[in-house]
This record gives C-alpha cells, structure tokens and sequence, in this order.
C-alpha cells in the first residue's frame, strides 16, 4: 500500500517537472515567431496585441507555478501565431 502511494507521489513530482519545463520552451517558440518578419507581417495589430498579451499571462503564470494556466496561455499563442 505505501509502496503504491510512493510510486503514485514520484510519478506525479516527475510529470510536473516534465510539465513545467515545457513553458520556457513554448515561450521561445513564441519569441523566435514573433522575431521572424515573415510572421509577424502576416498577423493584425490586434492579433499581435493578443499574442503579447497571452505570452505574458504565460510566463506570469509560469513564475507563479500556474503551470497548466501557462501552458493554456503560451498555446493560445502559438495558435493565433499559426505555429505548432
């Protein structure tokens, strides 16, 4: 039995590591997007407010240890960036 919660507790520790190691990556993508001119010519002014925005909510979020909200932020970005 308490071999099973250790397992549960050292899955979970290692998945949200794994999780929260995936936003600055996210953000670099957004970054490196919005530097390409290419890009950034193809978006609205509005587009690329709501990009800035969300890539901003993404890394408060991910400052605050909101890493599911981050990932939802930075995701949100890359799509209205057309990026995957």
């Amino acid at each position: 039995m308490i071999g099973k919660l250790v397992a549960t507790l050292l899955v979970a520790c290692i998945a949200s590591t794994a999780f929260a190691g995936s936003c600055p990556l996210l953000m670099k993508d957004i970054d490196a997007a919005l530097g390409d001119p290419t890009v950034a010519e193809q978006l609205s002014e509005e587009q690329m407010t709501e990009v800035k925005q969300l890539r901003k909510e993404g890394e408060e979020a991910h400052r605050a240890g909101d890493h599911p909200k981050s990932m939802e932020a930075l995701a949100r970005a890359k799509a209205v960036l057309g990026i995957s």
